[in-house]
């Protein structure tokens, strides 16, 4: 183990050791996150999920960042996307379930979506999140995938700097080099059906205010499976 390996995981204990031994603090994080719901999205991603982009950097090169990367550009993006999922996340999960309402599927209480909030598995309860999954990943999850592509290629582009960050994406640039085949025949093809929509489904089965925080999990495992892969199909070449 290089030392900062032991650096990066010492500091994760740290930071997630007072949840599980001080009741006091994990209450004062539901509590923000019932409060602030869109400022812990920001946060909740621009943490996990850019620590996800470091670890399949770590994977590929041995290196958690390097020149050029752009950490703190790369967790601004991401803390932007945990907002917008956040939005997502209520738009399908309460307009889903009124589709199949309106498809002829019966729902006990007047709210359809509540059925995603009662606890414990039923069928219905499975059919609605793999609805809500579903609809999400298919109509929110392409743009959201396309745009982070853009900004990846603009901080890509201007050196990973910050300063470079927050000049005017050249977006017609960027689409001329970004691989569309590849975002075609990976990204949407096997990863929204392979790996989004069952994981969101599950994710939808558990408790309202966790949902955020297992989404942002979810790209961290995404980012390390993304690495194997890449290394995996290197080795056959």
């Amino acid at each position: 183990m290089k030392k900062s390996d032991a650096v990066v995981w010492g500091v994760i204990i740290l930071i997630l050791f007072p949840f599980f031994v001080f009741p006091s603090v994990f209450n004062a994080y539901q509590e923000l996150n019932a409060a602030h719901g869109y400022l812990l999205s920001f946060l909740k991603f621009s943490l996990l999920a850019t620590f996800g982009e470091c670890l399949g950097l770590r994977i590929r090169t041995g290196e958690y960042t390097r020149p050029g990367f752009g950490l703190i550009p790369r967790a601004i993006v991401w803390g932007f996307v945990g907002v917008t999922i956040k939005i997502a996340f209520i738009i399908f999960g309460e307009g889903a379930p009124v589709m199949l309402k309106t498809m002829g599927v019966h729902f006990s209480n007047a709210n359809p979506a509540d059925v995603l909030r009662e606890p414990g598995f039923s069928w219905l309860k499975l059919l609605t999140a793999f609805s809500v999954s579903t609809t999400m990943n298919l109509f929110f999850a392409p743009v959201f995938m396309a745009f982070h592509r853009i900004t990846d290629t603009h901080i890509h582009r201007t050196g990973g700097t910050l300063k470079g960050f927050f000049t005017w994406i050249q977006v017609g640039q960027c689409f001329k080099e970004i691989n569309w085949f590849d975002f075609w025949d990976f990204v949407l093809k096997k990863t929204i059906p392979i790996f989004w929509i069952p994981a969101q489904t599950i994710n939808f089965m558990l408790p309202e205010g966790s949902r955020i925080l297992v989404a942002a999990v979810y790209s961290i495992v995404l980012g390390v499976l993304l690495s194997l892969a890449s290394l995996m199909q290197k080795k056959r070449h």
